[in-house]
């Protein structure tokens, strides 16, 4: 399962590399939070099962936390992977996924954490930064990590080519881990992910 807010370039590295048999992952459904973004329509056009829960149509972020947790259980996926995601997903979410909620952070956590991972880097001086996949906690960007790529800061960078490098590092990173998630499996101890083999 795979939730998405925008263009998907995650959620397509994903859908391709899941027509290889060896990979050993496919994704059952994708969610959204908002109608009408290019992710929705790639996953329409392979024929992927789709829906959008709005936090606007809830009374509260909670019920609406609740009525995404409900939505995603439906499709009984083994791992949810939050690619773009732009919401942060609550404590009924959790208590439901937990131990299988992933994401990705264009910084190499714990170091800049929030929305804006690569501006922080180059604002402080950073030699290299990178991106962080982890599973998700309560915090932002907080939980234990899976796995870091990293991606070296040129002279000549700005907030946009920083991140579009990291996005590419990203990307390759979470199909990767993704593939042997799913392969594998992991287990936690004292914030130290293992892979299962």
């Amino acid at each position: 399962m795979v939730l998405v807010s925008g263009a998907g370039s995650n959620l397509q590295a994903l859908l391709e590399a899941c027509n290889d048999p060896t990979y050993g992952a496919s994704v059952v459904a994708v969610g959204a939070d908002r109608e009408d973004i290019e992710a929705l329509a790639r996953a329409d056009r392979v024929g992927v099962p789709t829906f959008v829960t709005r936090v606007g149509c809830f009374a509260t972020r909670e019920q609406w936390d609740g009525a995404l947790a409900e939505k995603v259980d439906a499709f009984d996926p083994d791992l949810v992977v939050l690619a773009g995601f732009m919401k942060l997903v609550g404590g009924r979410f959790l208590a439901r996924f937990e131990g299988r909620v992933v994401n990705t952070h264009p910084a190499l956590c714990p170091s800049f954490p929030g929305t804006t991972g690569p501006a922080d880097a180059l604002a402080y001086g950073v030699k290299v930064s990178g991106a962080t996949l982890f599973v998700v906690d309560a915090g932002v960007d907080t939980g234990p990590i899976v796995d870091q790529t990293v991606v070296p800061v040129e002279d000549d960078d700005d907030v946009q080519s920083l991140h579009e490098r990291i996005k590419v590092a990203e990307r390759r990173m979470l199909v990767d881990n993704v593939g042997r998630i799913a392969r594998e499996g992991f287990t936690i101890t004292d914030r130290k992910v293992r892979f299962a083999t």
